[in-house]
Formats: C-alpha cells, structure tokens, sequence
C-alpha cells in the first residue's frame, strides 16, 4: 500500500499535468474526455500490475528541483490531507507553466476538472519568457507518458500472450484431469487484462490524436524533434501495432522539415527500425516512396544530417541489395571524395558494404591457394583499382583511402597482395593489369602506406594532427615496423621493373620516407640497402622529368640523415654521383662554349640534361663545394652577350644560381662569417641580381618569368629584414632596390599579369586541354602578382607602385581581387596616409588614361567614366566604418584629390573648367566618409581654389565641382554621431545609435570634437596659398599601362560586378539543400508530401485509431535518451574607442 500511495499523486500529477497542457490549446475536449472517461485508481492498478518497473521518479527528478526530500515530503504530506497536497502540486505546475492564475481550495472542491482547465486557460501570458519552455515541457512529458503506456502495452500483450497459452493448455487435459476453478481464474484473468488493453487503446489514442498529431508539425523545432524522436521508439518497442505505414508516413514527411535537427532525429529513428532485419518486409513500402529522399539527404548542408543519412542508406543496402538502384549508389560513392571526414569515413563504409562484403571469404583462400597466391584479397585490389579509375579523380587516391581506412583497413594494409599483383606475371585464368591499373595501384599503394604511418588524414581533412592514444601510437608503430621490413626487400625490385616508367618510378620513391630506417641495420639489410641505392642511380642517368629527379632528390635527403647508421654509406654514393654529374657538366659547358652558335642538338642536351639533375639535387643538397655557379653564371652572361643560349638552358641555370646563393646564405648564417665572405657573397648576389634584371627583357617568356620570381625573391631574402634578430653584422648583404629596378619590375607586372586572357590563349585554340592551359597560365599570372605584392607589403618596393596595382581591382576582379583587397589591407596597416595617398593616385593615373583616350571633354555617362566611378565606391567601402581611425587619411585623399582636379588651367581661361574637374565627380564618393566638421574643412579648403566666377557657374561641364561640393555641404545628417562614436556614417546607423547608447560625457566629448576641428582648419586654412603638394606622390617612371590601350571596356566589369553593392562580401553563400527560411514552420507545412502517400492521405484526425494487434510472446524495449537543447547565442556588442588625436 505504500508503494501505491507513492505512485498514485505522481500518475495523477501527470494526468493533470497534461491537462493543463492541452486545455490551454485546441483540443482541451479531448483531455476533458481522457480526465472524465479514466479513473486515476484504473489507470494506477493498470500501472502497478503490468510494469513494477514504470519509471517516473526519474522524469519527476528532472522536473522538480535536485533534491529528494521534496518528493518524500510533498508524499508525507498527502498521507495527512489529500486534498491540500493535491493542490499544491496542482498550482506547482500551473506556475512553472507560465501562468498567472492559482486553484484555490474552493475550486478544487467545488468545480470540474474541465471548468478550472478553461480558467486557468484565461491566465496563460501566451507571449510570456515561460510559453516557450512550458510548450517544450509538456510535449516532452505527453511522448514519455505516452512511451510509458506503450511499455504497459506491449506487457499487457505479453500476459495476454501467456495467459491465452495457459488456458488452452488447461482445456486440452483430459475431463478428468481439468481444473474448473483454474480455468474460470485464467478466463477471468484473460477478461482483465483485455479490459485493461481497452483502457490502454483508448489513452493512447486520446494523447496521439489530441497531441501528437498537431505538435509533431508544432512550429517549434525542438518540439518536433521530441515528437519523431519518441514514435521511433514506439515502432521499435511495439512494432506489430505502430510499424505500419499508417505511423511511418510522419516519419518520412518530417524528413523534408526545415531544422536540421529535427530531420537528424528522423534519421536516427529510420536506423534502429532498418537495423532489424526481421523488420524489412513492414518498411517495403516506406522504403520505396521514401528512399529518393534519403539518397538525396546524403548531400544535406548538414554534415551530421548527411552523414546519418549515408548510414541509413548503407542499412538499406544491408538489408536488401536490391532496394537502391545503380544511379542510387553512385550519389554515394562520389562522397568518399568529400572534404568533410566523417561524410567520406560514412560513405567509405558504404562502399565497402558494396563492393567487398558480398565475396566468400574461404572461397577466395581456396582460389588464391590454387594460383600459388599468398593472399586472398586479390580479386578484392582489383575491384578497388576499377572503381577508382572509373570515379576519375586521380589526384585524390588519398582521399578514397581515408575514406575506406576504417571499414577495410585490413585490406588496404595487404601490402604483400599488392606487390604479388605488381611483381609476379599473370597465372593462368588471371587477367592481366594494364599500365594504368599497375599506376593506380601503385599511387594507392603509397597512400596506404602514407596513411598507416603517419596515423593522421590527409591534408584538407580534419583540423591537424590529433594526439594518438597508446593503442594508435603502438599500432602505429606496428605498421611501420611491418612495411619497412617488406618494402625493404620489395621496393628495388619494384624500382627494377618499373624504371622506364616516369610517373611509377616518381611514386614508388616517396616509400623510403615513411621506413623506420634503423632496420636496415638492426635487421642486418644492408645489401638491400645497396640494391636500392643502385636502382636510384640508374633512376637519375635514365630520366630527366623534374618530379622523378626531385624525388630522388628527396629520398638521398632522407637516407643522409645523421640520425641513422647507413649515413656514411649512403652519402658516399651520394657524392660518387654528383662528382659523375659535375664532371659531365664542366666538360659539356666548355664543349659549348667552344662551339657557340655551331652547337649541335647533342651539345645542348648534354649540359641541359646535367643541368637539370644537379639544380633538382641543389634544391634539397648542399653542392657548394663543386662550385656550380661560375659555369652557371658563365652560361647566363653567353646568353646575354650573344642571345643564342636556349631558353631551358637559362632557366635552369639561374634556378641552380639562385640554389647556390641560398646555401652560401645558409652556411654564413649558422657560423661566423669573416668580413671576406660577406664581400664574396655580397658581389655574388650583386652580379647575379644584374643578369636576373638583364633576363627581364628577354625574348622568352619562361626566362622572364623566371628571373622576375628570383629577383621577388632574393630582394625579399636580402632585404632589411636579413639583420632581425641579432643579426646586425649581415647588413653589407642587404640590398635596396633602385628605382629603376623597381620600375621594370613594375612594368613586368603590368605586361605579364594584367592582360587579357583571351589575347593570351589565341595560340591555344583547338587544343583539347584549353581550359586546363588557361587556369594553369592564370596560377602562373596570380604567383607574379603575390610574389611583387609582397615586395610592397615588406616594404621593399615604395608603396606608391601599388597604384597601378589597385586601378585593376575592378577590371581583374574574378582574377586577383583576393590578392589586390590582402595588399590594400596590408599596406594600409603599415600607412594609412601614405595608403590612401596611392588610392587616390590610382584613380587619377586612370582618369589620365581615359583623358589621352577620349580627350578633355569626358562623357560623364559613359561606361568608363562609370567604371571609375565605381572604382573609387569600392575603395570608399574599404575604410571601414570607424571614421575617427581613418580621419586623417581619407581627409588627406580628398587634398589631394582637389589639387589633382585644380593643377591645371584651362588654356582658354578662367571662364572655362580645368581639365580635371570631371574628377570631382570621382572624389566625391570618399565624402561620406568624412566627418561632418572635415566636411566643413575641405568645403574651405576647395574654396581657396575657387573665383566667384565658378562658383556662380551652373552648366552642365561645372556639375562635377556642384556635385562635389553638394557632397560636402549636405549630408551632415550622416554622421551626426561625430567623434562621440566612430561607428558608423549612415543615417540609419546613427539613429540606432543614439537610441541605444545615453549621451554619456557628452560635455568633454563636444570638446574633443571643438578642438578637433580648430586643429584641423587651422592645418589647412593657415597654410601658405601655394596650392602644390611637396610631398605629393608622382607616378612610377616606367608603367607600361599608362601608354597602353585598354583593349577591356571597363562598361563590361561594371555588368559583372553589379550584384556586389553596399558592402565587401566577396564570397556568396550558396543556398543548401535544406536552407533555413526566415518564415516559422506553421501547421500544414509538413504535410506538403501527401501526394507522395496517395494510399495514405486520409484525415487522420477522424479516422486515425490505435488499435493493438493480437500480442505475441516477444518484447522489444529501447533505452530512451534524454533530450538537450542549446541555449541561444549571444551576441556581443564591442565598443568604439573615441579620442584619436589627428594631426596634418
């Protein structure tokens, strides 16, 4: 008695609980029915007989605060007065609720259930801060009662079960032998319990129909997400009453709901039904008018979405290969490519699922065994081979092994099968591979080996390098314990038959870097070491390919490390090579020398090909010793003397010049250089920096491009930055490069990077791969530009050659507008007044060109004068929205700006513009980002260039210097939050803000602002009335653009470029397959997929009723998770910090 008395207020809080609930919403005659049709004693002793286990102390723990005693006192105090602590806890939960109202004693005596519903209904704040989480509340408590009441269900269906057994047991016995008595017991018993499943049957219905069925479609997402998560739980818990499609079609209509969330959770309850495989035959009709859906979820902007909805499809396939179709498992498979690991890790296993889990694993033994095979997985490679030629994306081999490495890390770490396909010839019945399967494998091969050593992802996947556990750190080790003793033994034979092949061979040496290579001399291998030390110099003498060379290269690197023992072995062959190398060079030099201009094809090849092995070697070696450069530079000066060098030869010559210098660099840089090596190098560098601006105007483009990137270079490594760090007794090698230099440097640029691409690519037409031509030729332009972009950036080249830079930010948007917008910002940083200085000689250099083109008398609508126009808008954007941090140099932009357009007079007289009045117009769109007292100023300061005469002018050739000063008289309204914030310069901004923020310290802050603008008119209209600039910045001397015709109308950038207005977002956000709409999901949103159902769209409000199948003698139960949800996001707000001093 003391267990029911402790669970009977709990059953009957909740009860009342939800009544409060649904009276509060449109249903409350469907509660008034549950609460006058169902006795709390019934529904109690339905409880207590048929779940002892009916946990609702852990939900009441949830709701009422954390401590115990609350309970156990609240029952105590039932036991005196039922009446008082019913009423208690009636009023607990109306005002957890959200509402204001309170049950009096009287109520509670006195009126009906239904009566104090609709009066506490009255009470509800439906905009209160509690609707929300009493909404949220209440749902989850309706999906648990009603979870509760299908666990009472199913028990009732059991003890139907047992006691149906029992009866027809006892009524087959013999007349003699059968109990009456126990059969009236058992038929009453069986009475029972179907009078119970009756009452169970109708409250469920009562909650589905008054509950479920309008909040699993609730606006609130949180909602929905509780009602899909916990109808999972009923089909799975009871299926032969709840999985049928009558249920499943809410399932699969929320699967095309807006939140990720709730979509997540219909997911998640589609997999524990597809995880039984005795379950499929009621999920055949759900799986096919639903499974285009959940193949298209796979790409969901939702990376938890889609990589649950992968999961579930590759159930599908576990269960029956025939439910997807070929195009199905193809959207599938194209994933293992994807950025995102746990997406591609989720179709790895998919693929897995279909391409290798259908083989008989014994079979494949017996097979392997009869072809003298030591591995069964043969078959099982090749597969993987196919499809990885078919998916045509070579370059990722390392991304389809990640993906596959956790489902098939066993076969992918069959190193010995792979070199068994490679290395042994066919046996009969055995295809053969072809040279691109034995390519691929190989390229998989070493991914496989990549990623069992390195324990990580490859780059692009994951956020860095993770610390590994124990067990991964000693597997780790394991596997490359395991493919250094194989490879070891494997890699010179596979070097040996694959020799001639350039791209096998440039795999197949990326190997050794990932050996343990203590084992060739703990395991006493050295003459395999030899083995492959000999195959890696017949590599070198046979082929010429710089990717072969260099990884050669690279694995001498490698194998020279002073770490290991085999150093000295390794560096004795490596130095026979390069003394064989240097040999062959000299004397191949002198030969052509000798012969200059009667130099035969042998003649040239010989030092090219030489050449081009030792500069791959000098790249990753330290070849000082042989001396390389005077022949280099002997090469270069015969070039530049009689212009009869071939351009390969120039270009591998400065490549191996550039290494050498470095090296020496290196080597004075980590000892203690005399005086003496410091002029060595330094006239070193001197002459070859000399050859490098030589090359700049040869007739070949690869030799220009060359010497423009190492001159970027060495100026960069040379530069004043050579003496940080303590290293002040470098300074006679730092080099400060001549205008002159600068200037050709400039005008590289401006011919080899901005140009049109179509001019460019003429030569290309017809060819097949014009495309790739073109984005590799546009790679090529945008390395140019960052590597002189740089030269500015760090101070090297003067920061006024960046002009010609930024006039093509419009133009070349699509093409550089990354690297132009970082340069602006980045030179902006280091001078904002030098900065804005050279925006503004960028737009004057472009009005100067427009003038040369058009003549003084400009077309102000034209799409050119446009295309300035809008040039300059952008550039206004890049200030910011804090005015006081660039006061100063946007009010030095506008002075240099009015001097521009007043440096000239007209030749006809005062009466008539100067020429460069039009740019006004131009200026004028820098004027809102002005304050309204330097409005004030400028206005002043133009006026002292002004007569009476032209101020009185109103044709339509003086509207640039109207608008102008329109510009600057109006709009004070924009910035009226002057100094005080800094924030912003937009009306609507500054209403904002002074809404938002009190006029704190508004006494000193009008102050700062007086002063402020007594400063600054003080620094302009006290000046001299000279109206020239001395320190005004000149355009560079050589830029060839300036002369140049613009063969790109600027009208056309301007069409391109239309849909980016009022602000700088570069990038735009595509819409995703599941975008969020701004709209709140409302009732019939969801049921938009009825057409889908046309066999189930009837109205399930009237007809829809639980009815329990005859029970079986099984019970399925599902542990219910407790559901979480974030609190919203806050947004912090950072101030403006006023007070910048500005000084002109």
């Amino acid at each position: 008695m003391q267990y029911k008395i402790s669970i009977y207020p709990k059953v009957f809080l909740l009860i009342i609980f939800l009544g409060i609930y649904v009276g509060h919403s449109e249903w409350s005659n469907s509660v008034c029915f549950f609460q006058h049709n169902f006795k709390t004693e019934k529904v109690l002793k339905v409880v207590l007989r048929n779940d002892s286990n009916f946990n609702l102390n852990l939900w009441l723990y949830n709701i009422i605060p954390e401590n115990s005693s609350v309970v156990d006192d609240w029952i105590e105090s039932y036991k005196q007065d039922r009446d008082i602590a019913l009423l208690d806890l009636i009023n607990f939960f109306i005002q957890c609720s959200g509402c204001r109202g309170t049950v009096r004693i009287e109520m509670f005596r006195n009126m009906q259930n239904a009566e104090i519903i609709r009066k506490m209904t009255e009470e509800f704040d439906e905009h209160g801060p509690m609707t929300w989480r009493h909404n949220l509340s209440c749902a989850f408590a309706a999906m648990k009662l009603m979870t509760a009441l299908v666990n009472v269900a199913l028990n009732l269906s059991i003890h139907q079960d047992n006691t149906q057994r029992q009866y027809e047991a006892e009524r087959n016995k013999m007349i003699g032998k059968r109990a009456n008595e126990r059969l009236e017991l058992l038929l009453q018993k069986r009475k029972e319990l179907q009078e119970n499943q009756d009452e169970i049957e109708n409250m469920m219905n009562s909650i589905f129909k008054g509950i479920f069925v309008h909040r699993y479609r609730d606006a609130i997402a949180e909602i929905r997400a509780v009602c899909i998560e916990e109808i999972g739980v009923w089909m799975k818990m009871y299926s032969d009453a709840f999985l049928n499609d009558s249920y499943l079609k809410y399932v699969g209509w929320t699967l095309h709901d807006r939140q990720g969330e709730v979509r997540l959770k219909c997911l998640k309850a589609l997999q524990s039904l597809y995880t039984n495989r005795e379950l499929f035959p009621k999920l055949e009709l759900f799986t096919n008018r639903f499974k285009d859906r959940i193949v298209s979820m796979t790409l969901d902007k939702e990376y938890d979405v889609a990589v649950e909805a992968i999961r579930l499809v590759t159930l599908i396939l576990h269960g029956s290969e025939e439910a997807l179709s070929n195009e199905d498992c193809e959207n599938v498979y194209h994933l293992v490519y994807s950025a995102h690991r746990p997406v591609a890790v989720a179709a790895g296993e998919f693929l897995h699922k279909k391409l290798f889990s259908r083989h008989d694993p014994q079979a494949e033994e017996a097979l392997a065994k009869r072809r003298g095979r030591n591995s069964p997985n043969g078959n099982l490679i090749r597969m993987l081979v196919l499809f990885f030629l078919e998916s045509e994306l070579h370059e990722h081999a390392a991304y389809l092994v990640d993906s596959l490495w956790e489902s098939s890390q066993e076969l992918l770490k069959d190193w010995e099968c792979m070199t068994e396909l490679l290395l042994e010839e066919p046996v009969q019945g055995e295809e053969a591979m072809s040279d691109r399967q034995e390519s691929a494998l190989i390229e998989l091969m070493v991914c496989t080996i990549r990623q069992a050593a390195e324990a990580h992802p490859p780059v692009g996947r994951g956020t860095g390098k993770r610390v590994l556990t124990a067990k991964e750190r000693k597997t780790q080790i394991d596997d490359r314990n395991k493919l250094t003793e194989h490879f070891i033994i494997a890699l010179p034979m596979l070097l040996s038959k694959y020799s001639a092949d350039a791209e096998k061979v440039a795999n197949l040496l990326q190997i050794p870097q990932y050996f343990d290579l203590e084992i060739y001399s703990t395991g006493r291998m050295e003459k395999h070491l030899d083995a492959l030390l000999k195959q890696i110099k017949f590599v070198v003498e046979k082929h010429v390919e710089s990717d072969v060379l260099e990884a050669c290269s690279k694995t001498y690197s490698i194998l020279c490390s002073e770490e290991y023992t085999i150093q000295n072995r390794v560096d004795i062959a490596h130095s026979q090579l390069i003394d064989e190398f240097v040999d062959r060079f000299n004397h191949s030099v002198e030969d052509l020398l000798q012969e200059g201009e009667e130099a035969d094809d042998d003649d040239i090849y010989n030092v090219l090909s030489t050449l081009k092995r030792l500069t791959s070697f000098h790249n990753a070696h330290d070849l000082t010793k042989w001396d390389l450069f005077s022949n280099c530079y002997r090469l270069l000066r015969t070039g530049i003397e009689h212009g009869a060098m071939p351009e390969q030869i120039v270009v591998q010559a400065l490549q191996c010049s550039h290494y050498s210098i470095l090296w020496q660099l290196v080597k004075i840089t980590e000892g203690s250089p005399s005086k003496d090596d410091l002029l060595v190098l330094r006239k070193t560098v001197k002459s070859f920096l000399a050859v490098c601006q030589q090359c700049l105007s040869n007739v070949n483009t690869p030799v220009k491009e060359q010497a423009f990137m190492l001159l970027c270079d060495l100026l960069m490594i040379f530069s004043h930055q050579l003496m940080t760090g303590g290293r002040e007794g470098l300074q006679p090698l730092v080099f400060n490069p001549d205008s002159g230099l600068q200037s050709e440097l400039l005008s590289f640029v401006m011919d080899h990077v901005f140009i049109d691409q179509d001019d460019e690519n003429q030569s290309m037409e017809g060819d097949e791969e014009d495309e790739a031509n073109k984005i590799e030729a546009l790679h090529k332009r945008r390395n140019l530009l960052a590597a002189f972009s740089k030269l500015i950036i760090y101070d090297i080249v003067d920061m006024h050659a960046a002009a010609d830079i930024f006039k093509h930010y419009m133009k070349y948007y699509n093409d550089y507008g990354d690297i132009i917008k970082e340069t602006l910002s980045k030179t902006r940083q280091i001078d904002k007044i030098q900065c804005a200085k050279t925006l503004i000689l960028s737009l004057q250099q472009l009005f100067n060109e427009l003038v040369q083109e058009q003549g003084p008398n400009l077309d102000r609508t034209s799409a050119h004068v446009s295309g300035i126009k809008e040039l300059a808008r952008r550039f206004a954007l890049t200030f910011g929205l804090d005015q006081i941090k660039t006061r100063e140099a946007v009010a030095t932009l506008h002075k240099d700006g009015i001097e521009f357009a007043f440096k000239y007079q007209n030749q006809k007289g005062q009466d008539y513009p100067p020429p460069n009045l039009a740019f006004l117009e131009v200026l004028s769109e820098f004027s809102s980002k002005l304050l309204r007292q330097d409005k004030k100023t400028v206005h002043t300061y133009l006026e002292k260039f002004l007569t009476e005469q032209m101020m009185e002018r109103r044709e339509d050739v003086w509207l640039p210097l109207i608008s102008y000063r329109n510009s600057l008289v109006t709009g004070g309204e924009d910035d009226r939050m002057s100094v005080n914030s800094g924030s912003s310069s937009s009306k609507a901004s500054s209403v904002r803000n002074k809404k938002g923020r009190p006029p704190l310290h508004k006494k000193r802050v009008e102050g700062c602002v007086l002063s402020l603008d007594e400063s600054l008119e003080g620094s302009w209209l006290n000046r001299s009335e000279n109206i020239h600039t001395p320190g005004a910045l000149q355009a560079p001397q050589l830029t060839s653009t300036v002369l140049r015709e613009n063969t790109r109308q600027m009208g056309e950038q301007i069409q391109e470029h239309e849909s980016e207005q009022g602000s700088e977002q570069d990038f735009l956000h595509k819409r995703g397959l599941m975008e969020d709409d701004a709209e709140p999901i409302f009732e019939d949103v969801m049921m938009s997929s009825r057409g889908q159902l046309e066999d189930m769209n009837e109205e399930f409000e009237d007809t829809m009723v639980i009815d329990l199948p005859p029970s079986r003698n099984r019970r399925e139960r599902a542990e219910l998770r407790p559901d979480f949800f974030d609190s919203a996001a806050i947004i912090e707000d950072d101030s403006v910090r006023p007070g910048l001093l500005w000084l002109l």
